[in-house]
């Protein structure tokens, strides 16, 4: 009984996010609540749907946007996402054995730091051939700071007035993973929104160069790098819309559809928190991942400011 009531309160949280009846936030917070009080009937498809869905999200987000724009922001973003990874790759290599961390754990860590949350750990985890339990560890610290960010940046941003296009280079720099980046520029403005998601995907690319150093950090040979092929549709998606190939009415639709299956994302990157890999790791990754968060945070921010 309590299985099929679960699987009727999952499927109807689904429903009341891609009816946008809920946001970005609380679609998390219900995800997270609702493992803790059930079981993920789904776990595995879940861990697989938002990853697939958060890239056709992004996708979708590229045809509300310009061509001419995207390219002024990402220059703009060039120097503090070049900076921010290697003070951050550096920070992290030597925090770790400070801390005496399994290099490989802490490299993760990092990684997810510096660039972008799961997707980079998913990206170098086989690089340095990672164990399942080392890769499952940093994916649940990543997602729960990820969680806390959605929150806590948004309500910095206000607190400090930040305009969109402050708010929205800070939080793609700042936060971990590409959906929590777009979830919380999602409800501070358009322009954050925007900006946020050229600045967090051109980031991304950097997973390629960052999967031959790891190479030969670890001294590994023959492992397949992944690249991140969707950015190229995003590119696609804006190219359209900047020479109006659509109409407006099909574009604001898509745009709109985009920013729904997003929430239900965040839902499903709730639901796939894992409390019990978290506990199991014990204080030191999540000190060593919380150092290295407030870090990038806090330079970033100084930085966008000063």
């Amino acid at each position: 009984m309590k299985a099929l009531f679960s699987k009727i309160t999952y499927f109807f949280i689904i429903a009341i996010a891609l009816l946008g009846v809920i946001n970005s936030p609380t679609a998390l917070v219900l995800g997270f609540v609702f493992t803790l009080l059930f079981k993920n009937p789904y776990v595995a498809y879940s861990q697989k749907a938002f990853q697939l869905f958060l890239k056709i999200s992004v996708v979708g987000l590229g045809f509300g946007m310009y061509i001419n724009e995207t390219i002024e922001t990402s220059k703009d973003g060039l120097v503090l996402t070049m900076l921010s990874i290697f003070l951050t790759l550096t920070l992290g290599y030597f925090l770790a054995r400070i801390l005496k961390l399994d290099l490989k754990l802490g490299h993760l860590i990092t990684s997810g730091t510096a660039i972008c949350g799961g997707s980079a750990i998913a990206a170098i985890s086989p690089v340095i051939k990672a164990k399942s339990k080392t890769i499952s560890i940093a994916l649940g610290i990543v997602f729960l700071l990820n969680a806390i960010a959605l929150f806590v940046f948004p309500t910095v941003g206000h607190l400090l007035h930040l305009t969109q296009q402050q708010f929205g280079l800070w939080c793609a720099i700042a936060i971990h993973d590409t959906s929590s980046v777009v979830g919380a520029a999602l409800g501070y403005g358009d322009e954050a929104l925007r900006i946020a998601t050229t600045v967090k995907l051109s980031r991304t690319l950097w997973i390629i160069p960052l999967s031959i150093f790891s190479m030969f950090l670890f001294k590994t040979k023959g492992e397949k790098i992944k690249i991140p092929y969707f950015i190229i549709l995003f590119i696609i998606a804006i190219i359209i819309n900047s020479y109006a190939v659509f109409p407006v009415s099909v574009t604001s639709l898509i745009v709109l559809l985009a920013k729904r299956l997003l929430v239900l994302t965040l839902f499903l990157v709730g639901s796939s928190i894992s409390v019990k890999d978290i506990k199991a790791s014990g204080a030191k990754p999540f000190l060593f991942a919380v150092i290295l968060w407030v870090f990038i945070s806090v330079f970033t921010l100084l930085y966008i400011l000063c």
